[in-house]
C-alpha cells in the first residue's frame, strides 16, 4: 500500500501541533502537499517526501553514513517506496537497507517524527534529475545493535558518533532529549 497525500498532511499537521513555530518554516511542503496528488514521487522536481532515521544506541551514539553520491556524512535515509505502508516504516526500511541493522533490532521512539528537514538536493545529472527539494521526515530509533552491513550502492562507510554531533541544532536538541 503507497503512502498518500493524506497520511503525510496527517503526519506534518501532528508534527505542527507539537511544534507550531516551524509552520512558516514548512510552507513549501505545505504548498507542495496542495498543488501534487503524488508528493513521494522521484519525478516531483518542486520537492518530494523522503524519510530518515536517527538510531541511536544505549550509550547515546547515534550512527551516520557516509553517502556515496554527496559524499557527506548523514543519518540514514532515502526515498519513499511504493510498497511502504507510513513514513515511519519508510525510514525503517531505509535504515534496514542503508545499514544491514534488521527492523527487528530496532525500536521506534514514539510515533511521530522527531524534525522535519527541507534541504536541497543538487543536480544529477546521470539520473537525469535538476536539483530539487527533500522533504525529509526523520523519526528516532533505538537498537542494542552493533554490527552494520553497508548497501555499498549508497553508503561507502558507517560511524557510531556522540548525539551531540548531530549538525542541525534543533534535531540535536530533541534527539538528545528522546535518548536519554
Amino acid at each position: 500500500m503507497s503512502i498518500t497525500a493524506e497520511h503525510i498532511r496527517a503526519t506534518l499537521d501532528e508534527y505542527l501541533v507539537a511544534h507550531p513555530d516551524e509552520k512558516e518554516r514548512l510552507a513549501a511542503l505545505s504548498e507542495l502537499l496542495d498543488k501534487t496528488a503524488d508528493p513521494v514521487s522521484r519525478k516531483e522536481f518542486r520537492g518530494h517526501v523522503t524519510a530518515g532515521a536517527v538510531l541511536g544506541d544505549p550509550g547515546g551514539r547515534v550512527l551516520h553514513i557516509r553517502h556515496r553520491a554527496l559524499n557527506r556524512w548523514l543519518l540514514p535515509g532515502g526515498h519513499v517506496e511504493a510498497d511502504d505502508s507510513s513514513l515511519l516504516a519508510a525510514a525503517q526500511r531505509e535504515l534496514a537497507e542503508e545499514t544491514g541493522i534488521p527492523a527487528s533490532a530496532v525500536t521506534p521512539v514514539g510515533r511521530r517524527p522527531v524534525h522535519i528537514d527541507a534541504h536541497r538536493i543538487p543536480a544529477n545529472p546521470e539520473k537525469g534529475e535538476p536539483a530539487h527539494q527533500h522533504f525529509d521526515f526523520r523519526f528516532v530509533f533505538r537498537t542494542a545493535a552493533e554490527a552494520v552491513e553497508l548497501q555499498t550502492e549508497e553508503v561507502t562507510a558507517a560511524a557510531w558518533r556522540s548525539a551531540d554531533t548531530i549538525e542541525d541544532e534543533i534535531l540535536r536538541r530533541r534527539v538528545l532529549e528522546m535518548l536519554r
